[in-house]
């Protein structure tokens, strides 16, 4: 049976997500086989494994991290918002129900059997699992029954290391507090505490480490300094969506809707030298773009809605009829149709008039679409028709079909059987694959489509996504490993402490 670690944070963004990478890095480094585990995750940000089950994309990311083939044991419950008090509950990779937080909270209880089958399976198969908390656990408003921090600490019998975020300032105050409102049996659990993201001079910092450690009885295992890395992040915090971009040959900007999924599609092309990629919110951030995305969404139809009244409808359809580059993908290739209906009522029933820009209508299932898919373009047009003929590797996550798809853009491969995916017309293409832009061959030829619409020279750099991942998380496992001590790591996990 596998022994056991947690990594808990005493306020959400405290880096959890990078320690849980960072450690099973570091294990499956020094020849331990280490797998992550959190119990529930709530994210827009998801994954489909190849068994066609959803999961949280941060426990994918830690899984690359330690080697192994992502699993939805990993994370066996999953909570994607749909508005603001409530959330599609998947487990096991399926989805469960559409509830109220009220309503969710009302049944978690019963999801602990699965919960605890799907990690007792990863730990008869690993040595080492590496559990992350979420939010803090000192949420005293949801200790009641609690299912992902010291609840599932006792549950798995797993020692705590508590992490705070240090950037923000006011980490001593939230360590200390976090531990105080601890039960006695939950403060015994916690270990040692970590801050994270530290710049600057750290024997500044001593006195206020040693204070810590007295008032706390804990030792600080380690200041993880500011790791500026490239790694998937985990949902709507990521400082990508904020971030001041480097000035690019061409410039992308991303439609930063309300309730924008799987973000991570295009981190890829936010890498290259050749680019300049912005999420935007309102008109007067648009700009002139070579290329306009509208991402996927939990909400398509409610966040068609906002496009409208925030005039940005408008600012695209002008941008479009000017010649520029429009892409859609998943709920945005939605958008880009003439009508979407919900006569299911998946998101509340109606209907609403799309923006138009290609031929077809969507219709909402009830069912949803999850598998994983290689494709070819087929029928690309205007200036990204030198796309025809390239190959991409990605996964569906929708609950809508779209057509008719008379000259489709793609022809997709699923389980060894051919079936059409999206539309081209002129400069705007549509498509419902996430993921496509992650290998290089497919990235480069899409980058170099609007650099040869500007004359300019093509070869913007690009490097196969999964390859350029792997020597992050060697970085990480890098300034992690220098940063605590990891003697005193292995003699938590060991339960010598």
């Amino acid at each position: 049976m596998a022994k056991s670690i947690m990594i808990q944070g005493a306020t959400s963004n405290a880096g959890k997500s990078f320690l849980v990478a960072a450690l099973c890095r570091i294990f499956r480094q020094d020849g331990l086989r280490a797998a992550p585990f959190k119990s529930q995750n709530m994210a827009l940000n998801s994954f489909i494994t190849k068994e066609g089950l959803e999961m949280g994309r941060a426990q994918v990311m830690q899984a690359e991290a330690a080697g192994i083939e992502p699993s939805v044991r990993m994370n066996p419950v999953l909570l994607k918002p749909t508005g603001n008090s409530s959330s599609q509950v998947i487990v096991n990779g399926r989805v469960r129900a559409d509830l109220t937080a009220r309503g969710y909270y009302a049944m978690k209880k019963e999801l602990i059997p699965e919960i605890m089958e799907a990690y007792r399976s990863l730990a008869e198969e690993y040595d080492v699992i590496v559990l992350e908390g979420a939010g803090s656990p000192a949420e005293i408003n949801l200790k009641k029954d609690d299912i992902v921090n010291m609840g599932m600490a006792k549950m798995a019998g797993a020692p705590v290391l508590l992490c705070g975020d240090i950037d923000p300032g006011g980490v001593f105050a939230s360590l200390y507090g976090t531990v105080a409102l601890l039960e006695p049996d939950e403060r015994e659990r916690v270990k040692g505490l970590i801050i994270n993201k530290f710049r600057g001079d750290i024997s500044i910092l001593e006195p206020g480490l040693r204070m810590l450690e007295e008032l706390t009885g804990k030792p600080v295992a380690g200041v993880v300094p500011y790791l500026h890395l490239d790694l998937d992040d985990e949902d709507s915090l990521s400082e990508r969506l904020t971030r001041r971009q480097k000035a690019g040959l061409v410039d992308i900007a991303v439609i930063r809707l309300p309730r924008l999924s799987n973000f991570t599609d295009f981190n890829p092309l936010q890498r290259m030298e050749a680019v300049s990629l912005r999420y935007v919110q309102k008109v007067s951030e648009l700009g002139k773009p070579d290329l306009v995305i509208i991402p996927g969404t939990k909400s398509t139809i409610s966040d068609l809605k906002w496009l409208r009244e925030s005039g940005l409808e408008a600012a695209i359809l002008r941008h479009a009829s000017g010649g520029g580059a429009v892409v859609g993908i998943c709920g945005g290739y939605q958008m880009l149709g003439r009508c979407i209906s919900d006569p299911s009522g998946v998101e509340g029933g109606g209907e609403v008039r799309g923006l138009g820009l290609l031929e077809a209508d969507t219709v909402f299932e009830k069912e949803k679409s999850r598998t994983r898919v290689r494709g070819r373009v087929e029928s690309a047009e205007g200036l990204f028709e030198a796309l025809t003929g390239a190959e991409f590797e990605g996964y569906e996550i929708h609950m809508g079909r779209t057509g008719p798809v008379s000259k489709p853009y793609s022809v997709l491969i699923e389980n060894g059987r051919e079936k059409c995916d999206g539309l081209s017309k002129g400069n705007v293409w549509g498509s419902y694959v996430h993921g496509i832009f992650d290998k290089a061959g497919f990235a480069e030829r899409f980058v170099n489509c609007l650099l040869r619409a500007k004359g300019l020279e093509e070869g913007c750099g690009a490097v196969d996504w999964d390859e350029y991942k792997q020597r992050q998380y060697d970085l990480l496992a890098d300034g992690v490993r220098a940063a605590l001590d990891m003697g005193f790591v292995y003699r938590v996990l060991e339960g010598g402490v």
